[in-house]
């Protein structure tokens, strides 16, 4: 079963500014969500029904859709940062 994945305006330009080498790795792991939307080690954040994974120091906020079997990135963040404020 493939997902489709999308990314929030926001959540891309957070991730086009990353670091080359971040960037790579990171997209290479949301590229995964295509065929395992919760992958081991995924975090499900509490109340909100939104997921996480970490690659590095960065952490990716998504929504996962079964239904429209969709995964939609909603942030891209260093793991000092806020990431969870305004979601």
């Amino acid at each position: 079963m493939h997902y489709e994945v999308k990314l929030r305006r926001a959540a891309q330009k957070e991730l086009d500014a990353l670091p080359e080498q971040d960037y790579e790795k990171l997209v290479e792991a949301i590229n995964t969500l295509k065929d395992t939307p919760r992958p081991p080690r995924v975090k499900k954040l509490a109340d909100s029904g939104l997921w996480r994974i970490r690659v590095g120091q960065y952490r990716a906020v998504y929504a996962i859709d079964d239904k429209a079997q969709l995964v939609t990135i909603v942030r891209v963040a260093r793991r000092k940062e806020d990431t969870y404020k305004g979601l």
